[in-house]
């Protein structure tokens, strides 16, 4: 079965950080797209960051440039998500996903296929 695990979210003060992980299983890690996308209440789903573990090359949304960087492991199959420098607007429920074509990135959730389950992310001010 494929399954994404999301974890690491939680209740952090402006300015914090916080340090989320996407475990995956059920297909190959290295030749899929993985993934952040973040929904807050009230407001679309959207895109946050997104990488190749094939070769390492990644992508951010513009408002979290300079302030989040996604990373994996290989040996463990694992995405994570480091946010540093959180601001209340960061607040949201956030999906790990995983995508075979490398096009969710640009062309939106509707590309996805696979999803985690979400995990908060709550920063108050």
């Amino acid at each position: 079965d494929v399954q994404l695990q999301a974890s690491g979210g939680g209740l952090v003060q402006a300015g914090g950080s916080l340090r989320l992980s996407c475990v995956v299983s059920g297909f190959a890690f290295d030749e899929y797209e993985i993934g952040w996308f973040r929904q807050a209440p009230g407001k679309e789903r959207e895109v946050v960051s997104c990488i190749s573990p094939s070769d390492g090359s990644t992508s951010y949304t513009d408002s979290v440039k300079g302030r989040f960087t996604i990373s994996s492991d290989n040996a463990k199959s694992t995405v994570y998500l480091q946010m540093n420098s959180l601001k209340p607007e960061d607040t949201a429920v956030y999906y790990c996903a995983a995508d075979y074509a490398a096009t969710m990135c640009f062309r939106g959730q509707e590309y996805v296929d696979y999803w985690g389950q979400g995990t908060q992310v709550t920063v108050s001010s």
